[in-house]
Parts: structure tokens; C-alpha cells; sequence
């Protein structure tokens, strides 16, 4: 009676079966290789584009001397200055000073690491490097030199205000100061420049972070 009842119930289970459906054949579509080439090669070429714009708008990325907020490029003005390093003259149509005549560094960012802004009142103190003669020049967001009310945007070592301990004080600000003042740019970041003309050895070789001028910030705002 079971064997029955299961030969007569499968006809009724194979009939309550989904309808097996026929898989369609995969397709595939093969990209010419002509069309691979050409891609990689505009692929390759905007990269390069790319990194060559960014490296060419920028500070040279290799042969950096970083002394705090300081930072300079030893081989910017020397006959061993790289590709990129040339490059970036180039285009800047700056003339650097050559290794035998001095060295200039670059500070973009206070003592604590914030970038210079104009809204802000800094001083530059107290000593800085030994060189037969340095200057201190302000220039703005675009690298030019600052339109300013007095026309000053430099001091030179001979002319600074000193103490009797021969230590100086340089105040940053867009206001009026007494004593050595540089006037800041009316808005906007800028960037301070310490040239040094004729410093005693190798180009950057003696140098230390304790013999260069600290730059603070006292405050922003009006």
C-alpha cells in the first residue's frame, strides 16, 4: 500500500515542479587593443602633466634644510641643483643666490607651526644668524612685495634698533609700532625671507635652529 501511494503521488510532485528555465550563453566583448594603448598613454600623460604642475607650483622636493620655521635649499644657487630646483627658478624668474655669497630661508608658519596671517601681530627676535650682513624682507600671498604705507618691507642687520646686548626686536603687524615695524599685507597669509650674505663655512653647515630669530605670535584680530 505505500509503494502505492508513492508511484501514485509522484506524478503530482514532478507536475507542482518550477519549469526549468534555459541559461543564455555568456557574451563577451573583447576592447581592441589599439584603443588600451591610446588610454594608457593619455592616462600616463595627464599624470605626469599633473605632478609636474604641482611640483613646478610648489617648493623644490628634494634638498630641503628645515631650522624651525626656517627652511632653505643649499643647492638652489649652486651648480649641483637638480632638475625640479631649476625648473622652479625658471618659472619663478628668481636669481638665487649663488653658494659662495650667502644662503636664504623661507618661513612660512610661526614658532608653534600656524601659517603667517596678516590679521595677526607677530615679533621676530632676538638674534639670528652670523653673516657679514642679512636682511628681513616681507612679501605676500602671491610671493611680491607688500604695497605698504611707509614703503618699508625690509630691514637690513645694520640698520635694526638694538639693546645693549646687541639683541633686536621686529614687529609684525598692520598697524603702526614703535620701534623696527615691517607693515603686513592689508589681508591674506604671508611669507618672511632671511637672506644671509657671506656666513662664515659651508652653506647650511653650521647652522643650528638656536641661531635663528623666533617669530610669535601675540594675537589676531583688531
Amino acid at each position: 500500500m505505500q509503494t502505492e501511494a508513492h508511484l501514485t503521488n509522484a506524478p503530482a510532485a514532478a507536475s507542482m515542479r518550477a519549469p526549468s528555465t534555459p541559461l543564455s550563453p555568456v557574451t563577451t566583448r573583447r576592447v581592441p587593443t589599439a584603443f588600451l594603448i591610446v588610454y594608457a598613454l593619455l592616462l600616463a600623460l595627464g599624470l605626469g602633466l599633473s605632478s609636474a604642475y604641482w611640483a613646478m607650483n610648489g617648493d623644490p622636493p628634494f634638498g630641503r634644510l628645515r631650522l624651525g620655521s626656517w627652511q632653505a635649499w643649499p643647492k638652489l644657487g649652486s651648480p649641483e641643483a637638480d632638475p625640479y630646483m631649476r625648473a622652479i627658478i625658471a618659472r619663478r624668474g628668481d636669481v638665487p643666490l649663488a653658494t659662495g655669497e650667502g644662503l636664504g630661508f623661507t618661513a612660512r608658519m610661526d614658532s608653534e607651526g600656524r601659517p603667517l596671517d596678516s590679521a595677526c601681530t607677530y615679533t621676530i627676535g632676538a638674534v639670528a644668524p652670523i653673516a657679514r650682513l642679512w636682511t628681513l624682507t616681507l612679501y605676500d600671498g602671491d610671493e611680491r612685495l607688500p604695497s605698504t604705507a611707509l614703503g618699508r618691507r625690509s630691514f637690513t642687520s645694520a640698520e635694526l634698533l638694538r639693546d645693549s646686548q646687541d639683541l633686536f626686536t621686529i614687529a609684525l603687524s598692520r598697524n603702526l609700532q614703535p620701534g623696527n615695524w615691517l607693515q603686513l599685507p592689508a589681508s591674506g597669509q604671508f611669507t618672511v625671507v632671511l637672506r644671509l650674505y657671506d656666513p662664515p663655512g659651508a652653506a647650511g653647515a653650521n647652522l643650528e635652529e638656536v641661531d635663528f630669530p623666533v617669530i610669535q605670535r601675540l594675537g589676531c584680530g583688531a
